[in-house]
């Protein structure tokens, strides 16, 4: 399909190749959309939009090595231009606050995406905001407010910073601190004072209650 000059070019990160190729023909059927790249982790999404400087980056919440959060907001350092649209599967207001805290313009659950994508991708081409309309509603009820019984683990994810939150994706996901400290670029010691200070914010005895963490935060997925 030939594109226009003025094409809008979209970054599609997702660990699933069938949810890609999904989003990828939705897109399609607009002239005006261009997909210019499709990854699978949150790492790759950023390396991508350093290069390419897509106009919209549309970022699965669960991915592995480096998760939508995350990702969301290194790819605003790097690509400041690009709009980012987080897809979920989660109707969470802790996972939507930290998207947008992360700089993201969007949040959209996998539901909907059949239905809204392309009108949440011509919200972000104006750069406004858009949300799956179960979202909408629940921001004009009580916007942020916090479910009394998980404020707990709300203020305690707050805690850390976002180095942080990749060391504790990575140590989730089965990673030693060898291969940690290779992907994030940094040294093993560091990585051990990281999983050191991790451990005492969140009060954590093992890495199963790590991983367990990891899940409950939706940082890594079970």
């Amino acid at each position: 399909m030939v594109r226009s000059a003025t094409a809008l070019r979209i970054l599609i990160a997702d660990d699933h190749g069938i949810v890609r190729k999904g989003l990828r023909t939705l897109l399609e059927r607009s002239r005006g959309c261009e997909v210019c790249a499709e990854v699978s982790n949150g790492r790759e999404a950023v390396e991508k939009a350093r290069l390419l400087r897509p106009d919209i980056a549309i970022l699965d919440i669960t991915m592995p090595v480096l998760n939508g959060v995350e990702a969301t907001r290194q790819i605003r350092k790097v690509s400041p231009h690009t709009e980012v649209l987080i897809l979920s599967m989660h109707e969470s207001d802790l996972l939507l606050k930290e998207g947008l805290e992360a700089g993201a313009k969007g949040y959209l659950l996998k539901e909907d995406a059949d239905r809204y994508l392309l009108a949440a991708v011509n919200a972000l081409r104006r750069h406004a905001r858009y949300f799956s309309p179960k979202i909408s509603e629940a921001l004009a009820a009580e916007p942020y407010h916090a479910d009394k019984r998980n404020s707990k683990t709300k203020i305690r994810a707050s805690r850390l910073t976002p180095r942080e939150r990749e060391v504790v994706q990575l140590l989730a996901e089965g990673r030693s601190n060898k291969e940690v400290a290779t992907l994030l670029d940094i040294s093993a010691k560091t990585v051990e004072t990281h999983r050191a200070n991790i451990m005492v914010k969140l009060n954590l005895h093992s890495i199963t209650e790590l991983v367990r963490y990891a899940i409950r935060n939706n940082l890594t997925q079970s």
